[in-house]
């Protein structure tokens, strides 16, 4: 694990700037920030991401050929303790914005399964926690369970094996959450997990199987 602060990474994906999932997030990051981590919001929306090529260039380096401003995020994404993915539903969905970002790892997946290595270094592996937090216009709550493999997929490529989710359906206007009761709160509950649960996997010697 890194020494210092608990790195909280939260990746805003919602072309809204302050829409709902935007928000949450500046919840999250507001209880990170209270337990002691050092977070950082990257609004994802505004950096110049292409979508992966599907050239398998990666197969052979493990890493990703395209130049673009996700070269600048991966370093990022893989050197972080705590990773937020704050990506509303869009048809069914995640929102393109995130989509994009996740296809993008297919790098990291070419690192595991075709160059047989891990994508995160040894001593930052073991405690990283991750946090998916989405809303979604559908009053059914079952509307992020398509979105949720793929989220499965997103941490799995980051080695972060420790992950949870502030979902809420039924919420579609701008600033809606808001009069959700308790649902910023849940999301600042959240972001201490993240920097508290690093704290205690230390005082355990690390996570068994993480």
């Amino acid at each position: 694990m890194t020494q210092g602060p608990v790195s909280v990474l939260g990746l805003s994906c919602s072309p809204r700037r302050r829409g709902n999932t935007s928000t949450m997030l500046d919840s999250a990051l507001a209880g990170a920030s209270r337990a002691g981590g050092s977070v950082e919001k990257v609004d994802v929306p505004s950096l110049d991401i292409g979508p992966c090529r599907a050239c398998n260039a990666c197969f052979k380096t493990g890493s990703c050929v395209q130049k673009d401003d996700m070269q600048s995020l991966y370093p990022k994404l893989l050197g972080s303790d705590a990773v937020v993915l704050a990506a509303p539903i869009f048809s069914m969905n995640l929102a393109a914005q995130a989509k994009t970002l996740i296809d993008r790892l297919q790098c990291c997946w070419a690192k595991k399964f075709v160059l047989k290595q891990h994508t995160v270094d040894d001593a930052l592996r073991a405690g990283r926690r991750g946090l998916w937090l989405s809303a979604a216009g559908m009053d059914d709550p079952t509307v992020f369970e398509p979105a949720s493999r793929t989220v499965k997929y997103f941490f799995a490529m980051l080695e972060i094996k420790d992950w949870d989710r502030a979902t809420f359906h039924n919420v579609d206007e701008e600033g809606a959450i808001a009069s959700v009761p308790g649902a910023l709160e849940s999301c600042a509950r959240a972001g201490e997990w993240l920097v508290t649960g690093r704290a205690e996997a230390d005082a355990r010697g690390g996570r068994a199987g993480a």
